[in-house]
């Protein structure tokens, strides 16, 4: 990305004050970065132990699996699954609050003993299925605003800022020269003229 500038001292006084912004910006944007990155490490670990937990869930419930041909499946649903927001270094990421489950009633005395626990595996295997979608959704928030700020940390860390710098260096360059040659120009004016008057005389 080339910085336009012009050599002048308007050009090198806007130029001083983005190249401000984007050195003052730099250290809040790194501290950024580096809060998504433990956060999405955390994410990451938390949705390894969702995978291992639901899977041993699973592996209970296949263990009682000659048992759930008898089981009623319609006497349990999900009714409603409560959501909050919470903002996380500035990313605002979905937050699972409580799932509410309906439990249709049904006869102690003619279901068999095991419906109870039936009931409660099943919950369970839906609060952990429903939690592991949220912390999935919530990586990939993550691991996207990490990518973008990661992405704004290198533009100003390797192209704007040494842009500005150098474009700077240009101007003042350019401008140290003008003054030489304009001083240099007023000394050959200078004794031009006094050789005109030594003539003169």
């Amino acid at each position: 990305m080339a910085i336009k500038f012009q050599y002048n001292k308007t050009s090198l006084q806007q130029l001083e004050k983005q190249l401000k912004v984007r050195v003052r910006t730099l250290p809040i944007i790194k501290n950024k970065e580096s809060a998504l990155r433990m956060e999405v490490k955390r994410c990451k670990i938390e949705a390894v132990d969702l995978e291992e937990r639901l899977e041993k869930q699973i592996q209970a419930y296949e263990a009682m699996f000659a048992l759930w041909n008898e089981f009623d499946s319609s006497l349990i649903k999900v009714n409603d699954v409560h959501l909050g927001v919470k903002k996380i270094a500035g990313v605002r990421v979905p937050l699972l609050e409580n799932i509410d489950f309906e439990i249709r009633p049904y006869s102690l005395f003619n279901a068999p003993k095991w419906y109870a626990d039936g009931l409660h595996l099943l919950k369970e295997l839906a609060h952990t299925a429903i939690e592991r979608e949220f912390t999935l959704a919530k990586l990939n928030l993550l691991e996207h605003a990490r990518k973008k700020t990661t992405q704004k940390v290198n533009l100003f860390e390797k192209v704007q800022i040494p842009g500005y710098q150098d474009a700077l260096r240009k101007i003042k360059r350019f401008m140290e020269d003008e003054e030489n040659l304009s001083k240099s120009s007023q000394k050959i004016m200078k004794s031009h003229q006094e050789q005109r008057k030594e003539v003169e005389a």
